[in-house]
């Protein structure tokens, strides 16, 4: 979405971690949401798209997130508040986060060449 002007929404990540190997966590995607609802549904749109790879503890763990824990995300993200749902399958976290963000129109992120300055994020550690 080309924005003119600077807007509030959340800022989706979707990270993965060995549990058995070292190494540090590696961002698979990221979203721009710019309501609660839809930053909500691009967790649950991915939970239900690898749920049925997954094991059973971690299916399970998926299909509870949908049905019990949705709703308070929901609530959360209407309050402003970071959310994180995670689940762990074959020895690999999965971890999805969502934070409030205030996004401000310095470059398009479909770009097809994004600033240098693009390529140098650093993730936090996990608190």
């Amino acid at each position: 979405m080309l924005m003119k002007l600077p807007r509030w929404g959340f800022w989706c990540e979707c990270w993965t971690e060995s549990l058995t190997e070292q190494g540090p966590p590696a961002l698979v995607a990221s979203f721009d949401a710019y309501s609660a609802p839809q930053a909500d549904r691009w967790v649950a749109i991915a939970l239900e798209t690898i749920s049925p790879a997954l094991d059973s503890d971690a299916s399970s763990a998926a299909w509870e997130w949908m049905y019990d824990g949705r709703i308070d995300t929901r609530r959360a993200l209407l309050r402003a508040e970071p959310c994180t749902v995670s689940l762990t399958h074959a020895g690999t976290r999965i971890t999805w986060t969502i934070r409030p963000a205030f996004f401000l129109p310095l470059a398009h992120r479909q770009g097809t060449e994004l600033p240098a300055c693009a390529h140098d994020f650093t993730p936090r550690p996990e608190e």
